[in-house]
């Protein structure tokens, strides 16, 4: 058998020791990671085809399921679209000013290490070695966050760690009372926190340990997803990073976090029932409401995108909360959708915010004439952003809504409809603007096929999936609901 999981996190290490090797050799840095992402991506797919014809892969440190495929998946999917698009924005920024020769090689060199720790995030098969692996993705995408080494951006490196950190620690509580729990029913001391033994003896964990555990292990994987209140990290870091940085926080960084809360309401709903629904229903309708807030009086366009990614995380909470069949498949094919077009939607800011020189929405005018393609590629990702139809997005919101119908939860449905509401009108009054009028002068489409390409090749994707959704897709899915609503 092909070692895929070793090599999928090999791979990009390999571009990150070539980045900082080679880098006085002109633009191989940037040559080498986007080779290497398609390699990546090469094998990520093999292995989840193998996962999805063979069933879960488990070996040593290393557990791949059908969940650990998805996000798996879209790591290497928004990766891939990242590299290639990273090569026309750095030379943007070189040419710019805000970034120099040696400034290049960091950044590739940091990229490559932030790629293989969110996939062994979702690639180790116990949640001692899941919180290992996403303190390391805090660690590494902090230097991304503070890159360009201005006051806003340093402030908001030194408040994403000092936040995640905190709310890292309390995983690691939590899940020191879980291995309590769990040692208290196995011989075996070492596999007490695998996913699959816990699976397996969830029903005879103590449930008073576990209730402390699930709120200490909510709290910090909740930080890391920026669920309100633990939130007031994630904007000023994902509007601080460089965008293709802000794309890879925003589709798949949270998606690591959340993939933790996954396996954790997995086990948590046989050990103690009916515990997890309020939590999730509850912090995923405040994320939403409240991102939906500020999203209306937003000025920064990347922080106003920031905060939409706390709110598709609340509409996520609150679908995996509602508990039903329907409302789970919603839950993770928004996890999908979103991740796809998130990232589609933070690379068409790069464009702008590049040329422009400034995220100030106020300052940004003239885009249809000036930027006539990167106009198009923002307003179609708005509107995706939005859950406009035929967009991907659209179909994960109404299947939430549906279900929260369903299950009798009224209040839930009508809460989303108002909030999803507040944020369409706030998303298009911000945004409708900046199409009008004049440009300045100095303003030009983006040249060169890599700032365009992956923006195309992403919003193919996310219509497809809103137009049709794969036989094979729909039954993986639907099996991962059944699995994590405890309906098998």
């Amino acid at each position: 058998m092909m070692p895929y999981m070793e090599l999928v996190v090999l791979m990009p290490l390999v571009a990150s020791a070539i980045s900082f090797l080679f880098r006085r050799w002109g633009r191989l840095p940037a040559l080498a990671t986007m080779l290497i992402s398609a390699i990546t991506f090469a094998f990520v797919t093999l292995l989840c085809w193998n996962v999805y014809l063979n069933g879960p892969m488990e070996r040593g440190i290393w557990y791949v399921d059908e969940l650990s495929g998805i996000f798996v998946m879209l790591i290497a999917i928004v990766s891939v679209a990242v590299s290639i698009y990273s090569y026309g924005y750095v030379a943007r920024d070189i040419g710019s000013g805000h970034m120099d020769a040696d400034g290049e090689w960091q950044y590739y060199v940091l990229l490559n290490l932030f790629v293989p720790i969110m996939l062994l995030t979702c690639m180790v098969s116990s949640f001692g070695l899941l919180w290992i692996a996403i303190e390391a993705t805090t660690l590494v995408s902090a230097f991304l966050v503070g890159f360009y080494r201005r006051q806003d951006s340093t402030e908001a490196a030194w408040k994403y760690l000092m936040i995640c950190s905190v709310g890292i620690t309390m995983a690691l509580v939590g899940i020191a009372l879980v291995y309590a729990a769990s040692i208290g029913v196995l011989i075996e001391e070492g596999s007490a926190l695998d996913f699959p033994i816990l699976y397996d003896i969830s029903d005879s964990l103590n449930p008073d340990i576990m209730r402390v555990a699930f709120v200490f292990m909510f709290i910090g994987f909740g930080t890391k997803m920026g669920l309100v209140p633990m939130h007031t990290w994630l904007p000023d870091a994902h509007s601080q990073a460089p965008t293709p940085i802000s794309a890879l926080l925003s589709a798949t960084l949270l998606n690591c976090a959340l993939y933790g809360m996954i396996r954790l309401k997995m086990i948590i709903d046989v050990a103690v029932p009916d515990l997890s629904q309020g939590f999730f229903i509850g912090f995923g309708a405040l994320s939403l409401i409240l991102a939906a807030l500020f999203i209306m009086r937003s000025r920064d366009i990347k922080r106003m995108f920031a905060y939409s990614s706390i709110e598709h995380m609340g509409i996520i909470m609150i679908g995996l909360g509602i508990g039903t069949q329907l409302a789970i498949f919603g839950a993770l094919f928004h996890v999908i959708a979103h991740s796809i077009l998130k990232s589609f939607t933070f690379l068409s800011v790069g464009n702008v915010v590049s040329e422009y020189g400034t995220r100030d929405m106020g300052e940004i005018r003239g885009l249809r004439e000036g930027m006539p393609f990167s106009a198009s590629m923002l307003t179609l990702g708005t509107l995706a952003m939005v859950g406009v139809p035929p967009f991907a997005i659209f179909t994960g919101e109404a299947l939430i809504i549906y279900g929260a119908l369903s299950a009798e939860n009224y209040l839930v449905a009508v809460a989303m409809v108002i909030a999803m509401l507040m944020v369409f009108a706030g998303s298009l009054r911000n945004i409708a603007p900046m199409m009008s009028g004049e440009p300045p002068e100095d303003v030009h489409e983006v040249r060169g096929w890599t700032r365009k390409a992956p923006l195309v090749a992403l919003l193919a994707i996310g219509l497809f999936l809103g137009l049709f959704m794969p036989d094979q897709l729909r039954g993986l899915i639907d099996i991962l609901a059944m699995l994590i609503g405890g309906l098998t």
